[in-house]
């Protein structure tokens, strides 16, 4: 691998029809002001997140700058990506958050991140062709879906009772109902965003919306600035320990198979975008993005993921130059040795997350069906059928089932039963001749994250 790029051009102007390939690199101001682009487009998905999930502002930074850096090392500098927080790991991090504590989600998380990164070195080694056959675009997209809407309920809120003065009182302290005005404004801002303006600002419709959001908030005395003010200017992230328990794995592992579909993902639009073949970078991508979301769960960030956002950029501007990822990697480095920027962050209210979410999570769940549109998933099959209608449900209701120690929720049970109801009924078809064999899938789109409109973050 060389870090060396060669000069597009003159190196300032595209000609109609030009692309910047990934070892070429436009003008070195040009160059950094596209990767703080980057940094840019990445940010909402990203710090939304750890802020719903609890998780340090800054530590997920970090790791968001480690983890592209080295998804641009294991890639041999060859595939342009950043890695940020993926929607995906909200709703395991927040339940093993609940029952076990920060330290065992971040153990989930680094389970996770090892799983992936297994996968990576089979598929370098075996080939793609097998994710295809185990999960084909009716799984993957039922998987997508069921993470997204199972997710629904922690975007209204919780609301607590209480007995003031012999009246009953409710305080809402997470979600839309925390502040239903501020967060009707903010969903209303991501709204009229991303259908007034075209090219990045429309990309961004969701960090616009929340900045909106926050300034209301602000305005309506619902932003406490204390944190920031006793944060300092220069300092470390906060790490945390991970620890383990066998408990809430369950509820990490089918995050695995979300990540793989926005990694493959990934390689085909870029493939597509620059008119290069890439499938022999594919085991790579997963290797990397596995070895970032690992390192993030020994420190205590949040696991990472390609993102749809920074696909977008690339798409503007015609330049797929990792050169621009290397500058976005260190820029996002810097901020996250800033306290006071994470403190900053994480004073987004309740009410603007309530909004922000709203949105999020419909689209996570509207990606599932994206999916099963763009592979043209037949559902007058009644084993494609079946596939998205049970788990959908499962995810949805959030069914539990509680074995000996071990707790199994909605997104756990849900992609187990849409892999064995796919496979157990795809099995009996062919036995009994009663169904025609899927034609072969083609790649799913890249990322959740929102997708992550993203969503992640």
């Amino acid at each position: 691998m060389s870090l060396g790029w060669t000069l597009h051009g003159d190196g300032t102007h595209l000609r109609p029809g030009d692309v910047v390939a990934p070892q070429e690199r436009l003008s070195w101001p040009r160059t950094v002001g596209i990767g703080m682009q980057h940094v840019v487009a990445m940010f909402g998905s990203t710090f939304i997140v750890p802020v719903l999930t609890g998780f340090s502002p800054a530590t997920t930074l970090f790791f968001s700058a480690i983890g592209t850096a080295l998804f641009l090392l294991v890639t041999r500098n060859r595939l342009p990506s950043y890695l940020g927080s993926s929607f995906a790991f909200i709703a395991p991090i927040t339940a093993a958050t609940a029952s076990h504590g920060e330290s065992v989600a971040v153990g989930g998380i680094l389970v996770t991140g090892l799983v992936l990164a297994a996968i990576g070195l089979l598929v370098h080694v075996a080939g793609a062709r097998w994710i295809d056959v185990v999960m084909p675009p009716i799984v993957t997209g039922t998987i997508v879906a069921l993470i997204g809407l199972n997710l629904a309920p922690a975007a209204w809120g919780t609301c607590e009772e209480s007995v003031v003065d012999g009246e009953i009182v409710q305080t809402c302290d997470s979600g839309f109902r925390a502040a239903p005005v501020t967060a009707t404004i903010t969903l209303a801002a991501i709204i009229g965003v991303s259908v007034l303006f075209k090219g990045i600002i429309g990309r961004l419709s969701i960090l616009v919306g929340v900045i909106i959001g926050y300034v209301a908030a602000t305005l309506q005395g619902e932003v406490d600035f204390t944190p920031v003010d006793d944060a300092a200017w220069v300092g470390l992230p906060h790490f945390v320990t991970p620890s383990f328990d066998a408990g809430v794995l369950g509820l990490f592992v089918p995050v695995v198979l979300v990540l793989v579909a926005e990694n493959v993902g990934h390689v085909k639009s870029v493939a597509a975008m620059t008119g290069r073949n890439l499938d022999h970078l594919t085991g790579r991508a997963l290797l990397s993005d596995g070895l970032a979301t690992t390192f993030a769960g020994v420190g205590g960030g949040s696991g990472t993921t390609t993102y749809a956002e920074n696909i977008g950029v690339m798409a503007a501007t015609r330049v797929y130059s990792t050169a621009a990822y290397w500058v976005a990697a260190a820029t996002a480095l810097l901020l996250s040795m800033s306290p006071k920027f994470g403190a900053l962050i994480a004073t987004i209210p309740a009410g603007v997350l309530g909004g922000a979410t709203t949105m999020l999570y419909g689209m996570i769940g509207i990606l599932g069906a994206r999916i099963w549109v763009q592979n043209r998933v037949d559902f007058s099959d009644p084993v494609n059928l079946t596939t998205a209608a049970v788990p959908l449900i499962v995810g949805i209701a959030n069914f539990t089932w509680v074995v000996g120690g071990l707790t199994f929720e909605g997104i756990a049970l849900g992609t187990a039963s849409a892999l064995v109801i796919y496979h157990g009924m795809r099995a009996v078809a062919r036995w009994r001749g009663t169904v025609a064999e899927p034609a072969s899938p083609a790649s799913a789109p890249a990322g959740t994250e929102t997708e992550r409109p993203r969503a992640e973050g």
